[in-house]
């Protein structure tokens, strides 16, 4: 059985590159595309403890048992609430899953879609199959290598779509894994957000890919390009990739973002291509411990754990420890923050970054490069 994944890399480039590549499925016998042979997957230093303390959506709490619930629904009414917004998706490769995005869109992994991994161009039609079991001609009008995602237009304007969040999860949240793993249609696995921050590395000439969700949640070929959603039936992540059995791991699984997912599909549904302004660090959000050990009273905003040479933020001045705080008179409390500010940034723009240094509040002109 195969798997598609990708190893850390040193540095992200936010807007990251918050690329990823992920677990999908050429056919029912599990030979996926892309796979590799010697599967790791290493936390970098934007996997820490510190990473990614986003605040979970709002209405879920814990019940005494442990298990998290949304306004009183239980598991099975968020499945069934989800399973009609996520498809399969059959190439002349094999299959995949996608998420219905829009009326008429669909949102996948681009390795699901691609003529050959680790190759930009893509099938132009492919089939998709609803959950109720009818198949549908989809067009695939965009795709981005760096992130491995792809979106697919159908004829129809009626497709249920999910609603993405705004917010990375916290580590220890259930989620549930929908998709077509080996092409059992709308299987559902659950489990928790392990980690976030996990950087996975190239694989048969794909890019690195990085700032993934991990999650114990079953993920096997299959499911890629299918839905990793929280307990309000939201959308956190579109799965990626996962670790086989054979090499050690147990319940090893990734998910590329929603909060990258979502900028990077509406670039790609209007223009068929995406483009990543860059930064050049490497980022963890900003901890209790990390703001004694560098000396500030700051109490949120992101850490530069380790600053590109030569790119915008070494010419700037920013240096590693930093903690950014502000971007153009904006606060950063959170990743999700400054992605969210980037979104709205060109290549060549000119922004004032607001960094912390042991103690002493420093801004800063940076010109955003491209990745």
């Amino acid at each position: 059985m195969s798997h598609l994944l990708r190893p850390t890399v040193s540095t992200l480039t936010v807007l990251a590159a918050v690329t990823a590549l992920a677990g999908c499925s050429s056919g029912a016998g599990g030979n996926q595309s892309g796979s590799s042979s010697k599967p790791s997957a290493k936390s970098s230093p934007s996997a820490s403890s510190s990473s990614g303390r986003a605040a979970a959506t709002g209405g879920s709490v814990a019940t005494p048992a442990g298990r998290t619930v949304c306004h009183g629904k239980s598991i099975p009414h968020i499945v069934s609430q989800v399973e009609p917004s996520v498809v399969t998706v059959r190439t002349q490769n094999g299959l995949g899953s996608g998420i219905v995005y829009r009326k008429d869109t669909v949102l996948t992994d681009q390795h699901v879609v691609a003529l050959q991994e680790g190759q930009p161009k893509t099938f132009g039609h492919v089939q998709l199959e609803l959950a109720d079991g009818s198949t549908i001609r989809g067009t695939v009008t965009g795709s981005d290598l760096l992130t491995d995602l792809a979106v697919i237009h159908v004829s129809r304007s009626n497709l249920p779509p999910l609603s993405f969040r705004t917010t990375l999860p916290k580590p220890g949240e259930t989620v549930l894994a929908i998709g077509s793993p080996l092409g059992f249609n709308s299987s559902v696995t659950e489990g928790i957000v392990s980690a976030l921050g996990r950087n996975l590395p190239s694989s048969n000439g794909s890019p690195p890919l990085v700032d993934l969700i991990q999650t114990d949640a079953a993920i096997s070929p299959g499911n890629s390009g299918g839905a990793l959603v929280d307990v309000c039936g939201q959308v956190v992540g579109v799965n990626e990739a996962y670790i086989p059995p054979q090499s050690g791991a147990v319940s090893l699984g990734f998910a590329t973002p929603a909060v990258v997912a979502t900028n990077i599909a509406d670039q790609l549904a209007k223009n068929g291509k995406a483009v990543h302004p860059f930064l050049g660090v490497q980022l963890t959000e900003l901890s209790p411990q990390d703001a004694q050990a560098l000396g500030t009273a700051v109490k949120s905003g992101v850490v530069v754990v380790s600053v590109v040479s030569g790119g915008p933020a070494d010419k700037a001045g920013i240096q590693r420890g930093d903690v950014i705080t502000a971007v153009n008179g904006r606060q950063i409390a959170s990743f999700a923050d400054l992605l969210g500010d980037l979104r709205t940034t060109q290549p060549g723009q000119t922004i004032d970054v607001r960094v912390n240094r042991h103690g002493r509040n420093l801004t800063t002109k940076v010109k955003v490069g491209v990745r």
